[in-house]
């Protein structure tokens, strides 16, 4: 079968997602169980002065995809079937790469200050067709489908941050990088913020989602504190609520 994913473009220039003959996969029965770096217990990157280098990285990034999109379109131009292959082996192999966001701050979350306001269509052909690969596949096809999905929600905030899709986004990034495809929990807690942030009222768990990465993965109990609260006076579901205030009753107690 060929590969699902030939490459994705850079979000700066608009996400272009490259398929050659291959539909979503069945739905997922068990996501590939295959080591990943942890993404607990980091220091915010903030404390750190890594702008210009974390820069130089998705420039790298970008630049190293873009070449080999060029070398695969020459080659398929050029009918050199051997070279082809090897290029889309290698763009394959370059999406299975973990690729964690060293400074959230550089290039990857928009700020809280975003604002629903408008039915765009295309935003939510975008949205519509991230959902139909996330989650889907099994292994590589399972990684792969989920970078796919990521890519094509990014470009929905890259290209229309005022849909009335951006709420929506954000949850199913969080979602995506809480899970085991990505692990990294700093990431998914601050879009789960920024999903509530930008639409009140949408995906009442997101707070309590947010407070517990905070509180479990990120050892970040103050933030957590501050979410459970948030949970117990905005959410409207009791589980959630009775889940809040136990856990406050917790942590407070320690202090």
């Amino acid at each position: 079968m060929r590969m699902l994913l030939l490459g994705l473009a850079g979000l700066s220039a608009g996400t272009v997602v490259w398929t050659v003959g291959a539909q979503p996969s069945k739905p997922l029965t068990e996501p590939s169980k295959g080591p990943l770096p942890p993404g607990d217990n980091l220091p915010p990157a903030a404390a750190t002065n890594d702008v210009q280098a974390v820069e130089r990285c998705l420039a790298a990034r970008k630049e190293y995809e873009s070449s080999l999109k060029a070398l695969y379109e020459h080659y398929a131009k050029a009918g050199d079937k051997q070279r082809l292959a090897w290029a889309e082996r290698e763009l394959m192999a370059y999406h299975l790469v973990w690729k964690p966001s060293y400074n959230l701050d550089v290039k990857d979350v928009p700020p809280p200050t975003l604002e629903a306001r408008v039915n765009v269509r295309e935003a939510n052909e975008l949205y519509k067709t991230a959902m139909e690969y996330k989650g889907k596949g099994l292994g590589d096809d399972y990684v792969l489908n989920m970078r796919r999905s990521e890519l094509l929600l990014r470009e929905v905030l890259e290209k229309y941050p005022n849909s009335d899709k951006i709420g929506d986004v954000a949850y199913q990034l969080a979602d995506i990088y809480e899970g085991r495809a990505y692990k990294q929990y700093d990431r998914a807690a601050k879009y789960y913020e920024r999903s509530f942030q930008w639409v009140k009222g949408s995906r009442t768990d997101a707070r309590l989602r947010a407070a517990t990465l905070y509180d479990r993965q990120l050892n970040e109990r103050t933030k957590a504190v501050d979410l459970y609260r948030a949970v117990v006076e905005h959410d409207t579901n009791p589980e959630h609520i009775k889940q809040a205030e136990k856990r406050v009753g917790e942590l407070t107690g320690r202090k």
